[in-house]
C-alpha cells in the first residue's frame, strides 16, 4: 500500500467516526476501520473487508494495547487507567501526539512482533517484551569494553588514593615529632614574629598538610590578640586526618570527573540522614488531581473459607494553584450497598447525601493547594464481607511427602471482577542449602535465601490466565512450614467503583477546569493461614 493511499485512509477516518456512537469499527466500500479511543487519540487498525472481524477485534484491544502496557511498565511507569477492561498505562505527560512520537520506534517494533504481513501472530505479552529487549553481540561487546575501562580506572584510583594516604601519614608523623616541638620551644615573642607575614604563614601551612588551622587572616588576627605565652596543643595541632581527607577527596573528584567526561554516569555517595526518608511522589502535571485508593486486608483459610475481608478506601484531592481551589467535585459510585461512606468534617454532608457532590461547608473558602504526597482527604469508605466470592484472588497449597522428597503444588484462581498486576505470591520454606527444584510454573519465580521464601510473580492476570499453578520439590518438610502465604498485587479497578464525573468551578467565567483521576487497589495484608 502506497503512502498516499495510507494518508487518504487516515484523513477520511475522522469523518467516518462521528460522535455519540458506541461501535468500535466502521466499514467503507473497500476497507474496515477498527479503532479504540485513548483519551484524545485513536488506536486504529485498517483491514480489508475480507478479513476476520473477530480476529481484528481481538488484535486491537488486547494484543496492541498490551504492547503499550509493556512499553510503559518497562520504564517503571505505574500510573494506569482502565479503558474497556484493558490496561493501558498513561505517560507522565498524558497520551498525546507528542508522547506517542517519543516512543514511535518502540511501538513500531512491538507492532511488528504482533502483526506480520497483515496477519496476527500468536505471541504472548512475555514474548513481545523479550523480543523487543533482545541485545546484539556488538552491544554486549561495547558494554564489556566500557565496564573494563571503568574497572581499570577504579583500580588506578584506589592505588593513587592509597599512595596519598601513605604520604599524608608520613607528613603527619614528621609534624608530630619535629614541627610541633619546635613551635613550642619558640616562645611567645617568636610566635608573634612567625605569624607576622604571609610568607611565614604559608610556609607554616605546608608543614601541616594543606595549611589547616591557620589558613586565613581571620585566624591570625584572633590568635595575635590572645595573651602571649605558651600556646595550647589544641590551638597549634591541626584537626586529625584533615590533610589526608582533603587530599583524598580532591584526587577522588579528579577521577570521577574524568569518568564523567567519558560519558559514564557516576552516582554520588550520599550519607543517610537521621530519621526515615520518604520517596518523593511524581510531579503533578494537571492543575487538579483526584486519587481513589483502596487497601485490601484479607485472611483466607488454608482449607477453604474466609476469615477476614476488609476494604478501606479514600478519595483525596491535590490542587497545584490556589486559584483553582474554589471548586466542587461531582462523583459517581457503583451503588454497592455494603460500602459505608464518611466525609471530611469540613465537607457539606447534606450536599453529598442528596447530590453526590463534595463541596466545603463554606463555599467562599477554597480547598488547600500544594503538591503534597497524600493530598487532602475528602471521602473515606469501608467495606466488610463474609462472602468468599468477593475475594479477587484465592491461593491453594497442596504439599505431599513421597519418599525423601516433598512435592508442593500451588494454584491460584482469580476473579473476573479485576485484572491484577504485579502479582507476587510469597511461600515460606524451611531452611534449604539450595534453591527448590521448580518443575512447572505459570510465570516467574525467585528464591529468597535470606528469608527462605519462594516468590512466585505474575506480571498480569486477565481473562487469558485467570488460573495458574506452580510445582516444586524440596527435601522432606512438615506441611505447616508453607504457611502463612502472603500475596501482593495491584489493580486499577476498585470495589467502590467511584468515578469523578466532573469538577464544578464556583468562581470565574471559564469552563470546567482540567482534572485527572488516579485509581488503584493495593493489598495491605493479604494472607493464607
Amino acid at each position: 500500500m502506497s503512502r498516499i493511499r495510507i494518508e487518504g485512509l487516515l484523513a477520511a477516518f475522522p469523518k467516518l467516526v462521528g460522535t455519540g456512537k458506541q461501535h468500535t469499527y466502521v466499514e467503507t466500500e473497500n476497507v474496515r476501520y477498527v479503532f479504540q479511543p485513548i483519551e484524545a487519540l485513536y488506536l486504529l487498525l485498517v483491514t480489508n473487508k475480507q478479513s476476520n472481524i473477530l480476529e481484528d477485534l481481538e488484535t486491537l484491544p488486547h494484543i496492541v494495547a498490551y504492547i503499550l502496557f509493556e512499553l510503559h511498565m518497562s520504564r517503571n511507569e505505574t500510573l494506569v487507567v482502565v479503558l474497556n477492561q484493558v490496561q493501558i498505562p498513561e505517560y507522565a505527560v498524558s497520551l498525546d501526539e507528542e508522547g506517542i512520537c517519543k516512543t514511535a520506534f518502540d511501538l513500531i517494533f512491538a507492532f511488528d512482533e504482533v502483526i506480520s504481513l497483515g496477519h496476527k501472530e500468536n505471541v504472548t505479552i512475555a514474548q513481545v517484551k523479550q523480543y523487543c529487549e533482545m541485545e546484539s553481540s556488538e552491544e554486549r561487546l561495547h558494554k564489556l569494553v566500557m565496564q573494563s575501562k571503568i574497572n581499570e580506572t577504579k583500580d588506578v584510583m584506589k592505588k593513587k588514593a592509597s599512595e596519598i594516604d601513605k604520604s599524608k601519614i608520613e607528613k603527619n608523623r614528621g609534624v608530630d615529632k619535629g614541627g610541633f616541638m619546635s613551635l613550642q620551644s619558640m616562645g611567645s615573642g617568636k610566635l608573634d614574629n612567625a605569624f607576622g607575614s604571609d610568607t611565614n604563614l604559608s610556609g607554616l601551612g605546608n608543614g601541616f598538610g594543606s595549611g589547616s588551622g591557620f589558613g586565613s587572616s581571620t585566624d591570625v588576627d584572633s590568635f595575635s590578640t590572645k595573651p602571649k605565652g605558651r600556646p595550647s596543643a589544641s590551638a597549634i595541632a591541626p584537626p586529625k586526618g584533615l590533610g589526608m581527607q582533603l587530599g583524598k577527596t580532591q584526587k577522588t573528584n579528579q577521577f570521577l570527573n574524568s569518568l564523567r567526561a567519558e560519558g559514564e554516569v557516576i552516582v554520588d555517595d550520599v550519607r543517610p540522614t537521621a530519621g526515615p526518608t520518604k520517596t518523593s511522589a511524581p510531579p503533578l502535571t494537571d492543575p487538579i488531581t483526584l486519587s481513589v485508593e483502596e487497601k485490601l486486608n484479607v485472611t483466607l483459610k488454608r482449607d477453604g473459607g474466609l476469615s477476614n475481608f476488609d476494604v478501606q478506601g479514600t478519595l483525596s484531592l491535590q490542587i497545584l494553584n490556589q486559584d483553582d481551589g474554589h471548586i466542587q467535585v461531582q462523583i459517581e459510585s457503583g451503588g454497592n450497598p455494603g460500602i459505608v461512606f464518611k466525609t471530611h468534617p469540613n465537607i457539606n454532608k447534606e450536599l453529598f447525601s442528596n447530590e453526590n457532590i463534595l463541596g466545603l461547608k463554606d463555599p467562599n473558602r477554597p480547598f488547600p493547594s500544594g503538591q503534597s504526597s497524600d493530598g487532602v482527604g475528602l471521602l473515606k469508605w469501608r467495606m466488610q464481607s463474609v462472602d468468599e466470592s468477593a475475594v479477587p484472588l484465592t491461593v491453594n497449597c497442596w504439599p505431599s511427602v513421597s519418599g525423601n522428597e516433598t512435592y508442593v503444588n500451588i494454584e491460584y484462581e482469580a476473579s473476573s471482577m479485576f485484572d491484577l498486576q504485579n502479582v507476587v505470591i510469597s511461600v515460606p520454606l524451611p531452611a534449604l542449602r539450595e534453591a527448590p527444584n521448580v518443575s512447572q510454573i505459570d510465570g516467574e519465580w525467585r528464591y529468597d535465601s535470606r528469608n527462605t521464601l519462594l516468590e512466585w510473580s505474575i506480571l498480569l492476570i486477565d481473562n487469558s490466565n485467570r488460573s495458574g499453578s506452580l510445582e516444586f520439590v524440596i527435601p522432606p518438610a512438615d506441611a505447616t512450614v508453607f504457611f502463612p502465604i502472603s500475596v501482593q498485587f495491584t489493580a486499577v479497578n476498585t470495589f467502590s467503583q467511584i468515578k469523578v464525573a466532573s469538577v464544578i468551578p464556583l468562581k470565574g467565567g471559564g469552563g470546567p477546569p482540567k482534572f485527572s483521576q488516579r485509581t488503584i487497589l493495593s493489598t495491605e495484608n493479604y494472607q493464607v493461614i
